[in-house]
């Protein structure tokens, strides 16, 4: 495994609309979606699988909704990297507990990776985690403890103990040994953005690749807009930062 020594830190300041390189009409693959179940801790856990319908070894994306659940905005998202050439799963963490511990997601994180492994249309070696809200704060918890290739967290909290007051994010950052892009907003009340930068500093004072990506005036939980995936441009080019980061990173 690549070990990422360099510090990139990138910061944009979004405030009007602009020319956001969304991926061309062409290069669009047709994409094929389905509800199925994933076993973990023994219980069957739903999610939402999308993936490209040309035959193909693909890089792969598991998915974290936030604490508002899976929404549609998610399964758009996920059709969207499925049409970028993404296989993507993303499991219903709070169907059985709204509050689960961390180690109930970490297994179920796991599982899902195991899921991905299993299928014929994934590359095995290439495999990456994002997360939204609390989504976030996992991408930024367990990326340092498991073998993904990268990771994109949206407005994640890393120096949240969670909902059962377990680990903080920021306590592994040592561990980290893979690309991370962060994606926030600076108006964000729930996830303060001097947090963000209080983490992109003990990062970078460590040694490890990260990206940022700041949205001027942008909230928390910005991407979705009443369950629909939010068609402002803010939202339209971070989606194009997530999916142009995994094309870099998941090789």
């Amino acid at each position: 495994m690549i070990r990422w020594m360099l510090c990139f830190l990138m910061i944009a300041f979004v405030g009007m609309p602009g020319s956001a390189q969304m991926m061309k009409a062409e290069d669009a693959k047709k994409v094929q979606n389905e509800s199925l179940n994933i076993s973990s801790g023994n219980k069957k856990v739903p999610a939402y699988l999308a993936a490209p319908t040309e035959k193909g070894k693909w890089p792969a994306v598991v998915m974290l909704h936030s604490f508002n659940g899976l929404e549609q905005g998610y399964k758009t998202l996920a059709d969207g990297l499925a049409s970028a050439g993404f296989v993507v799963v993303a499991p219903e963490w709070q169907t059985f507990n709204k509050t689960p511990s961390d180690e109930t997601i970490g297994q179920l994180i796991k599982d899902s990776v195991a899921f991905l492994k299993s299928r014929k249309d994934v590359n095995p070696d290439t495999i990456g985690l994002t997360g939204f809200c609390a989504g976030g704060r996992y991408t930024m918890l367990f990326l340092p403890q498991m073998e993904f290739k990268s990771g994109v967290a949206f407005y994640g909290f890393p120096y949240s103990g969670g909902f059962l007051n377990g680990s903080k994010p920021a306590e592994f950052i040592n561990q980290l040994k893979v690309p991370m892009l962060m994606i926030h907003g600076t108006h964000d009340q729930a996830s303060k953005i001097s947090d963000i930068y209080r983490y992109a500093t003990e990062l970078n004072a460590s040694g490890k690749y990260f990206e940022l990506k700041v949205y001027y005036g942008e909230p928390h939980g910005f991407m979705i807009d009443s369950g629909q995936l939010s068609q402002s441009f803010p939202a339209k080019d971070a989606y194009w930062q997530m999916v142009t980061f995994f094309k870099r990173t998941l090789r």
